[in-house]
């Protein structure tokens, strides 16, 4: 009996992976923001999108494989474009930092990614990392090795002083010549991106050389906008995308700052300025320590051991209690104005979520950040997809191969039953995570 559930196991695998598929009879969501089709068909070919039609309109070749998306919300793989693999949810920073470095490369970055790929996000942007291993863990997941969501790396944080005990993921710039350098060995070694962080802290003639360099090696330059002046000084140099909306209370982004951001999304010869505000944890804190069953869901434990599982678990039974979030409701009230600043100065929003930082699992993190954009910020459901689609892969260079359901490109596609234009939540259960026309997960079997 065993026997035969086995052989019957591995059909329904290499039928689900044959290399010619159809999805019939879904809501196509192409991810431009273009009105949805309903009744979709999506003809694919190994990894390759080659017709999009509709029932009764396309015909469907006898050698492709059915896959019903009845009843179903069909769109583009989701991008998150702010993730941590070397981190999982874990409370104390300063421990984890010592206790588990010789298990990211084979342990703790593979479960993220594959937590990731699981919850529907078929691409992603990691924002500080150790160099070898995070090119390791990227270089394995891109030649289909481990599964996981196409990685994009930065590498290290760049910043003016490495904080004790983290010198391995954050590197420090003494002067521009220093500086420079690192730029170079980073590009050199292959990174996507560059991360800077408390760059107020550096001299502007280090920041400037930083964003200079890495813009000769066609990189962009990431950084965060906690305080005032870190977005003035990434203004002034050409930082390419800002990250988060602030550590302070404080109610607004001062009018200085908005007036500069106005003035350079103004300015069109330099395309697009791009924001990520990652607001969903500061937003849902307060409601977690009011009920947090959501710390209990075992999705976040894949392919973990369970003595770092429980370790997760100790860190953050008290979540009322962690140093991390104590401003925090201090804060929610002042997310909804920051946030429409952004959106009324012009600028292009990207979906991004902090995920690994304290209880923010990389299996929930997205479609909670989608989930209030749309129904606390009062995102258009469709625009929102499109910050989570179009927008990342139009920022990474790769828009003419991903982002969107279109003829020619990669069939990077997910499928959730339901509506998700009125109920974005149901994003919380994908049930069908293709990538590069292979499927990963088809819950609907």
């Amino acid at each position: 009996m065993k026997k035969i559930i086995l052989v019957l196991s591995l059909m329904s695998f290499s039928l689900m992976n044959a290399q010619k598929k159809a999805l019939i009879g879904g809501t196509l969501i192409d991810g431009y923001g273009n009105i949805p089709i309903y009744d979709s068909v999506i003809l694919i070919d190994d990894e390759t999108i080659t017709a999009i039609g509709t029932v009764g309109n396309i015909n469907i070749p006898d050698e492709y494989e059915h896959i019903s998306t009845e009843g179903m919300s069909v769109m583009p793989g989701l991008w998150d474009m702010h993730v941590h693999l070397m981190i999982n949810g874990h409370s104390d920073y300063a421990y984890w930092d010592e206790t588990y470095p010789k298990l990211f490369k084979d342990v703790i970055m593979p479960s993220s990614a594959h937590q990731l790929l699981m919850a529907g996000v078929t691409s992603a942007r990691d924002l500080g990392g150790p160099l070898e291993e995070s090119l390791e863990v990227r270089d394995l997941i891109n030649s289909g090795k481990i599964p996981g969501p196409t990685m994009y790396m930065s590498g290290p944080f760049i910043q003016k002083k490495p904080y004790p005990g983290t010198e391995k993921f954050r590197w420090g710039v003494n002067g521009e010549k220093d500086a420079r350098d690192k730029i170079r060995i980073l590009a050199n070694a292959g990174v996507d991106c560059i991360k800077l962080i408390d760059q107020d802290e550096m001299t502007f003639e280090e920041l400037s050389a930083i964003v200079d360099e890495a813009h000769k090696h066609n990189l962009k330059v990431v950084a965060h906008s906690h305080r005032p002046e870190e977005i003035r000084l990434g203004l002034k140099v050409g930082v390419d995308n800002f990250e988060h909306t602030g550590l302070s209370s404080a109610p607004k982004y001062p009018d200085d700052v908005i007036e500069m951001i106005n003035e350079r999304t103004g300015q069109m010869n330099l395309g697009p300025l791009f924001w990520t505000p990652t607001i969903e944890g500061l937003y849902n804190y307060t409601d977690l320590v009011k009920s947090n069953e959501h710390l209990d869901n075992e999705s976040w434990h894949l392919d973990l051991p369970d003595s770092i599982i429980n370790d997760i678990k100790n860190s953050i039974k008290k979540p009322g209690e962690l140093p991390y979030f104590q401003l925090t409701p201090i804060r929610k009230p002042t997310l909804k104005t920051k946030f429409n600043q952004l959106r009324n100065s012009g600028v292009v929003m990207m979906i991004g979520t902090d995920s690994g930082i304290p209880m923010k699992f990389h299996s929930q993190s997205t479609w909670n950040e989608l989930e209030v954009w749309v129904n606390v910020m009062d995102v258009d459901p469709l625009d929102a997809i499109k910050s989570a689609t179009y927008w990342p892969s139009f920022f990474m260079g790769v828009s003419e191969k991903v982002g969107t359901i279109s003829v020619g490109k990669q069939a990077d596609i997910i499928a959730v039953k339901g509506n998700v234009l009125k109920h974005i939540s149901t994003l919380q259960d994908v049930d069908i995570v293709m990538k590069k026309g292979k499927i990963y997960k088809n819950s609907t079997l």
